[in-house]
């Protein structure tokens, strides 16, 4: 209900202008997050083809991205240069890839001061205007587009598509103010910037790129797609897909190749931008457009063993809310709710990730009907409400005489501080200790981690049950441990 405030008094507090351009800036983007930004622009219009290049010049240098997409008319590129030009809740088309409004806008003030947008729409003529702080801060001082273009053959490049849109980048002050254009080592630095922009949009559209959706060209070569998963290579591991959320999201894990299976080529190319130990973890992709690549999201730690294991979680644009997809693209955070399945599926793929590790490449048969992960913590729903019991299938649970300790077992279930968790879980993630981290509790864990070894030895083989306790929480966390038990 909304409260009626016709009887209050009221007054404009409209946001200054230069104030929030330039507020704008700070939004925290790379260079690489900020190009991919301007490319879902041309994936959402329909483009086949865009072309990537810059015009080196030192201080004075342009960077362009071109599309051949449905193009703009006049009022309809005002509206899209204009900040938050849309309800980051509208219900939208299942394949946009924009959500606040701001993505031209945040991304291209976050590299330079001024930029031009020309766009033409099929048997139409090309408009297109212009966004400069320095017009604005010294001049306007309101929110006004000026209609120019910058020195160039923008208007040819334009008139020669049927339909297309072009965003020119200059006065590129956050990279290269005050630089020269005969400035050697300065212009190396920058090639090397290019260099990580390509690879960056190699990733980020792989899916793209790969199922010929659009081709991407950057100083006029095209970008060949890079895919984390290796999924070509005959040595890599597939996991079954999973469908998680009322079948909304789906999770599907790989194992890659042992450095054994590899060539050189092969191995130096699938650890990527950031090594291979970086590139382990889930890989978030929404409509096909990677977000997140790489990151555990909080589950786990990235550990030498593991670094085999990437995982794919595909998601819809209606999830944007729940998965706190951030304006730049570049952060996503698993529902809590979430957190549990996705921990349960993370944990065969890691277990068989650290199995091929340990036998050098070797496949190891999965059995998901027998092998299960087993956690501590079971969450169960009842008439719309939450609530978790202890596992009693858990190996080291299940040693214990439960009649004895069953009052126990009720007694923590019913007074798990569920809301208090809840809570600084969303504060501060990062400030809870893994199961048995302090150092004081290590004896104890290796203890533990004994007696439930010695239990399946009654029907394993000292390798078989490695592998099981691999699947076991707490022991999951420590492979290490695990391989001298």
């Amino acid at each position: 209900m909304i409260t009626d405030y016709s009887k209050y008094p009221t007054t404009d507090a409209a946001p200054i202008a230069v104030n929030m351009l330039e507020s704008f800036r700070a939004v925290g983007y790379s260079i690489e997050a900020a190009v991919a930004d301007i490319l879902d622009n041309s994936i959402s219009a329909g483009a086949k083809n865009v072309w990537i290049d810059f015009d080196w010049q030192g201080a004075n240098t342009t960077f362009s991205l071109k599309d051949d997409g449905c193009g703009m008319t006049n009022n309809e590129l005002i509206n899209a240069m204009r900040p938050g030009s849309r309800d980051p809740n509208e219900e939208r088309d299942v394949n946009d890839l924009g959500r606040f409004g701001l993505g031209l806008k945040t991304a291209s003030f976050s590299q330079c001061r001024k930029y031009t947008v020309i766009s033409k729409k099929q048997s139409e003529e090309p408009v297109f205007w212009t966004w400069d702080l320095d017009y604005v801060y010294h001049y306007a001082k309101e929110w006004k587009l000026i209609a120019s273009l910058p020195s160039g053959n923008w208007n040819e490049q334009i008139q020669n598509l049927s339909s297309g849109t072009i965003v020119i980048w200059y006065d590129m002050d956050h990279l290269l103010k005050g630089i020269t254009a005969n400035n050697q080592k300065a212009y190396d630095k920058f090639l090397q910037t290019m260099e990580r922009v390509k690879k960056h949009i190699a990733t980020v559209f792989h899916r793209y790129i790969e199922g010929n959706k659009i081709k991407i060209f950057f100083s006029g070569r095209e970008v060949e797609a890079w895919n984390p998963f290796l999924t070509k290579h005959t040595a890599t591991q597939s996991f079954s897909e999973e469908p998680l959320n009322n079948g909304k999201i789906k999770v599907r894990g790989f194992v890659l190749p042992h450095k054994s299976k590899l060539s050189p080529e092969e191995f130096r190319n699938a650890e990527g931008v950031k090594g291979w130990n970086a590139q382990q973890g889930f890989y978030v992709y929404r409509n096909e457009r990677m977000l997140v690549g790489g990151e555990w999201l909080g589950l786990f730690r990235k550990e030498e063993h593991f670094k085999l294991a990437r995982i794919m979680i595909d998601l819809p644009n209606s999830l944007d809310g729940e998965w706190q997809i951030d304006i730049k693209k570049s952060v996503a955070r698993a529902p809590f709710g979430l957190k549990d399945n996705l921990k349960a599926y993370a944990s065969m793929v890691r277990a068989q990730a650290i199995e091929v590790y340990r036998h050098r490449g070797k496949v190891i048969q999965r059995n998901n009907t027998t092998q299960h992960f087993q956690p501590v913590w079971l969450e169960k729903q009842k008439d719309g409400k939450r609530y978790y019991e202890i596992n009693q299938e858990h190996p080291f649970i299940a040693l214990m005489d439960l009649q004895t300790v069953k009052p126990l077992l009720r007694l923590l279930e019913e007074t798990l501080p569920v809301p208090l968790i809840v809570i600084n879980e969303s504060e501060n993630p990062d400030s809870f200790f893994r199961p048995f981290e302090k150092v004081a509790a290590s004896n104890e864990l290796k203890e533990l981690l004994k007696a439930v070894y010695t239990s399946l030895l009654n029907t394993n083989t000292p390798e078989q049950a490695k592998s099981r306790l691999l699947l076991i929480e707490p022991f999951n966390e420590y492979p290490e441990l695990i391989e001298h038990v």
